[in-house]
């Protein structure tokens, strides 16, 4: 369904969010820790939603990195972000739009909490190097350089 918009979508409404967090994820997360590890969570689209669910959801996990996701405002309250969180979001998105960034951003912010969310002139799926109708590459290399930093210092 990747390439099919429609059968995308149909996968997106159909997923429970907080089940996919608290079951499947959680238990990698779970795994890592008790291998001694810090665990860190990346997701691109709905992951980038389960990253942030995640970030509210699994007190095993020490960072999240989200790539334009933003989850149903009932599946995590922006107040209840417990870890370091990085965002990196498109300009042009239907999905998850400028404004449901801003929005979730400011509420965090106004919790008292440290994310860095980033805003980048291109669309949705703009990392994506498969998808040459919306792959940006200097955003996807500054995206990428600024999570790989904020990876080494959240998890060494």
């Amino acid at each position: 369904p990747y390439h099919d918009p429609d059968a995308a979508n149909q996968q997106m409404t159909s997923l429970n969010f907080i089940d996919a967090t608290d079951n499947a994820v959680r238990g990698a997360v779970q795994y890592f820790k008790k291998q001694g590890l810090k665990a860190g969570l990346t997701g691109f689209c709905m992951g980038g939603a389960v990253t942030i669910i995640g970030s509210v959801r699994i007190p095993e996990l020490d960072a999240g990195v989200c790539f334009y996701g933003i989850p149903p405002a009932q599946a995590a309250d922006p107040a209840q972000v417990r870890i370091p969180l990085q965002g990196h979001f498109a300009s042009r998105d239907d999905w998850c739009t400028p404004q449901a960034v801003e929005a979730f951003e400011s509420a965090v912010k106004a919790a008292g909490k440290s994310v860095e969310f980033y805003m980048y002139e291109a669309d949705h799926g703009f990392v994506n190097e498969q998808r040459d109708a919306v792959h940006d590459a200097p955003s996807a290399t500054q995206a990428w350089e600024r999570m790989m930093s904020f990876w080494k210092k959240h998890l060494g």
